[in-house]
């Protein structure tokens, strides 16, 4: 990735709607080269989607968890029973005490104990851990 390259992703995660003429404005080249140019990072998987960055308790998601799980077994095989629980947004396998971390949005602390419940259904799970975040400062998206 170039300097362009990297101005352009910048760009595009302030605001996925800007056209690419003004992508190309900023950054110095044609709508048209813009275009290519942002078509060649979705390509090469740098860009791997666009979305839409929603405020979660205005959807009614405002208990917000982080939880480590801890497992009696290698957990890296069991990415889509954390995918099929659809209250977790993120799984991490992650070395320490715990073996995986996932972040978890619910509506209520009750939901959040459901969840934890079937986490503890996946094999070879064997505890958990919950933090509940009380404020969030910010989130960012990758630094380009």
């Amino acid at each position: 990735m170039d300097e362009i390259d990297r101005k352009l992703v910048a760009l595009l995660q302030r605001d996925a709607t800007t056209a690419y003429a003004a992508l190309g404005k900023e950054v110095g080249l044609s709508a048209g080269a813009a275009h290519e140019r942002v078509r060649k990072l979705r390509e090469r998987g740098v860009i791997r989607r666009t979305t839409v960055d929603v405020d979660p308790a205005a959807l009614g998601q405002g208990v917000l968890a982080f939880v480590m799980v801890e497992s009696s077994s290698w957990m890296g095989e069991s990415a889509g029973q954390f995918a099929a629980i659809p209250e977790i947004q993120e799984a991490h396998v992650i070395a320490g005490s715990a073996s995986v971390l996932v972040k978890v949005r619910t509506e209520t602390t009750q939901q959040l104990q459901d969840v934890l419940r079937r986490l503890y259904a996946i094999e070879g799970v064997s505890g958990t851990q919950a933090t509940v975040a009380l404020e969030t400062f910010f989130e960012r998206p990758v630094a380009t």
